[in-house]
Order: structure tokens, then sequence, then C-alpha cells
């Protein structure tokens, strides 16, 4: 398959990205994953075992607590409806690989799973091959192993439409980041259990964290929504 322009342009861009690249990391807020528990039981209704997994948009950072996060915003959007015995299991940094690690530990079961991946393995060159590889083994581990009978896939974020990266390093990293959510789209078209997951967020300077790289509450709780409408189609 020939070469798309942005990995044509990365060789002679190289100086330009790697200055940018030290530049964000010199200057990031590097925000904290919020306080508070990582799993719970709350609402009435039918039994729901939810398991959210991913990485730092997964494990919340941008929000003060796990309340204002992911989790706090999907588990009370669904306790409305379910008994919603919870657990997250995500970390900053961590890529596709790094979950499968994580969950191939787990013992438990559940009824459906939310994930959130794929910036890190944006920036870390993963290829659109080995990312769909990838994900399609965590979905076989959650749909297998532990026992999704739904799982909603959040689709690789707009990466050039994160305010903490200048140009041409927004580019770069967005076109790689559509490349791999388009993949990420065969992957679940696959699955009969999954569902791709994507966020059309306006520029709302009030969607974004302090850090412009990772969601704020607000986001957050538009995420959940959507996540909480997919599951319960189910």
């Amino acid at each position: 398959m020939p070469l798309a322009a942005d990995q044509l342009l990365r060789v002679p861009l190289l100086p330009v990205l790697a200055a940018q690249g030290l530049s964000v990391r010199r200057n990031a807020r590097f925000l904290p994953e919020p306080s508070g528990p990582r799993e719970g039981r709350e609402g009435r209704g039918p039994r729901l075992r939810l398991l959210i997994a991913g990485d730092s948009s997964a494990a919340g950072v941008g929000a003060g607590t796990q309340s204002q996060a992911l989790s706090g915003c999907l588990v009370r959007e669904l306790s409305r409806h379910y008994a919603v015995e919870w657990r997250l299991e995500a970390t900053t940094g961590h890529t596709t690989l790094d979950t499968i690690e994580r969950l191939q530990a787990l013992n438990g079961q559940f009824d459906m799973a939310v994930t959130a991946l794929g910036v890190n393995d944006v920036t870390r060159a993963v290829s659109q091959r080995v990312f769909m590889e990838r994900q399609s083994r965590l979905l076989a581990l959650l749909t297998g192993k532990l026992g999704a009978r739904r799982v909603v896939v959040t689709a690789v974020p707009h990466m050039n439409r994160f305010p903490a990266l200048p140009q041409p390093l927004a580019w770069v990293l967005g076109q790689q980041a559509a490349r791999l959510d388009l993949g990420l789209r065969d992957v679940v078209e696959s699955c009969a259990q999954a569902r791709h997951l994507t966020l059309d967020l306006p520029d709302d300077p009030a969607l974004a964290a302090p850090d412009g790289y990772h969601p704020s509450p607000k986001a957050y709780a538009v995420w959940a929504a959507e996540a909480a409408r997919l599951l319960r189609q189910a």
C-alpha cells in the first residue's frame, strides 16, 4: 500500500517534529489521575457488571475526581436502569498491548465493557496492521474469557484538534490517529458484540482539560451519555 502524505513528509519534517515534541513535553501540564474509587456498586434493577478499560482518558485525567470522570458519569447514567457493579482498569500511558496484558490477569466476569485506547499507540508509532491485530486480541479477551456481551469501543481521538499540539505535529499525529481509527472500525465491524463510538465534539474550549490534551468533566459527561446509549441497546 502506498504511503500517505504525512508518512512521506515525516522524514523531512523530522527535525521540526522532534523539536515540537520536546517543547510539548517541556511545557505540558501533567495532570494526575483523579482521586476516588475505581470499583463499586450503584443503582437498582437488573444486575449489570461493567468494566471500563484503557488509557489516561479512561482513567479520567482532566477531571478532579472519578465522579466527574468517565467512570463516574457512566455509572450514574446506567444506575438509573440497572444495579451496576463496576470496575475501572486504566492507567496513564497505556497502549492496547499494555491493556491486554493487564486484563489477562483479571479473573472476574463482566456483562459489558467500554474501552478507550489509541493515543499512546499513535505516539509510539504503532502501525495500523499491528494496532488492528492487538485490538482484535483485546476484543477476543473481553468477549471470551471476560464474558462481555457488549463492548463499546471508543474511537481513536482526533489528535489534530488537541489544543496542546502545534502544527505540523498536530497534523502528522492526527493523520496517524485517523488511520488507526479506520482500522479500528474494521475490527469492530467483525465482532458482533462490539460497537464503535465516535465522539464528534465541537471545538469548544470547555470540552478540553487545562492541559489541552485530555477531556474536561463536561466532555466526559457527553462521552458517558453516548456510551450508555450504546450499552443500553444491548
